[in-house]
């Protein structure tokens, strides 16, 4: 539950972002008043004016829309707004009648499901089957579903080619476990943000939830639609190891063992697997945001997280793949 509003955290001429649909644009705050003048914890509402807009585009906002100016927002609105320009073009040129097949992250607009080197195969023997995400949609309801667009930085895109190429190409694995795993990632990018949000605000929860979300998205997805073909037999060894319940792997989960190379595919997939969601447009449009600020955090921090360690698996193995 967030905390009684205490006054406008936004003041009067004071210089912020706000959102005008999946936007962000520099304007400055006009008024502020409650969205109820009878209740003393009420939320607040803002009277905007957009740079470089008439006047007559004034208008008011609730608070969610608005967001600090400070240099991450400024980046991120600039991010949103290249990457919205990306998919305008994309969708302006004429689709070819074939094409080769790319990478993770060669081309954002493929499908999660689209690779030839991914497989959507049955996850080890003794795993349950049944429905892995809630809210999943029909096929004709998601067909109908607008697409959704993610923010990918052009550092995660590189990495995850020449992770392509390692694993495709030059038949190498990532070393596992991880010594940096997505889990410990995910830790300290919450430390990060976190630190900016007032705790047991809408904020703060909204991050939790979104961390949350990824780390079970990860678990869930990363057998099915994440790896390529020559990892598999890799994955079915963790597998087996994890579900043992004891041993060096035990009580872990597979965000605990694999590193952000496998979780820069999941964001590539990300937006396939929201519109398969029951969301509504508002919820699909603050988790675009918030997973927009995570990759841009991860682009500036991947040395950290970042593998530099592909093995060379055994003859035995390269023949098993075969």
């Amino acid at each position: 539950m967030a905390p009684a509003a205490s006054g406008p955290l936004y003041a009067r001429d004071e210089k912020a972002l706000c959102f005008h649909h999946e936007l962000l644009y520099e304007a400055k705050v006009l008024e502020s008043r409650p969205v109820d003048p009878n209740d003393k914890k009420s939320a607040y509402q803002y009277k905007v004016h957009y740079k470089g807009w008439k006047n007559t585009w004034d208008d008011w906002v609730p608070q969610d829309r608005l967001r600090k100016l400070t240099d991450e927002n400024k980046e991120l609105a600039a991010n949103l707004r290249k990457e919205m320009d990306a998919t305008r073009r994309a969708t302006a040129k004429p689709m070819p009648s074939s094409h080769k097949k790319r990478p993770f992250g060669s081309d954002l607009a493929s499908s999660a499901r689209g690779s030839e080197e991914r497989s959507t195969a049955a996850p080890p023997r003794g795993t349950k089957r049944g429905r892995e995400y809630e809210g999943i949609d029909k096929e004709e309801d998601f067909l109908r579903r607008p697409a959704i667009r993610l923010y990918i930085p052009d550092t995660i895109k590189s990495i995850l080619v020449d992770d392509w190429e390692k694993v495709t190409k030059e038949q190498r694995l990532v070393s596992l476990p991880s010594k940096t795993p997505v889990s410990m990632f995910l830790e300290d990018y919450s430390e990060y943000e976190g630190a900016k949000r007032r705790p047991g605000s809408a904020d703060a929860d909204i991050l939790e939830e979104v961390i949350a979300g990824v780390r079970e998205y990860f678990n869930k997805s990363l057998g099915r639609i994440l790896l390529y073909k020559f990892e598999r037999p890799q994955f079915h060894d963790i597998w087996q190891q994890l579900d043992k319940g004891h041993g060096e792997l035990a009580g872990k989960q597979v965000a605990d063992v694999y590193g952000v190379e496998h979780l820069c595919r999941l964001f590539v997939s990300m937006p396939d697997l929201i519109a398969h969601t029951n969301m509504d447009s508002q919820s699909v449009g603050r988790l675009r945001e918030e997973l927009s600020k995570m990759t841009q955090w991860l682009s500036k921090h991947m040395d950290k997280y970042l593998s530099h360690e592909y093995e060379q698996p055994t003859q035995d193995y390269v023949d098993q793949v075969k």
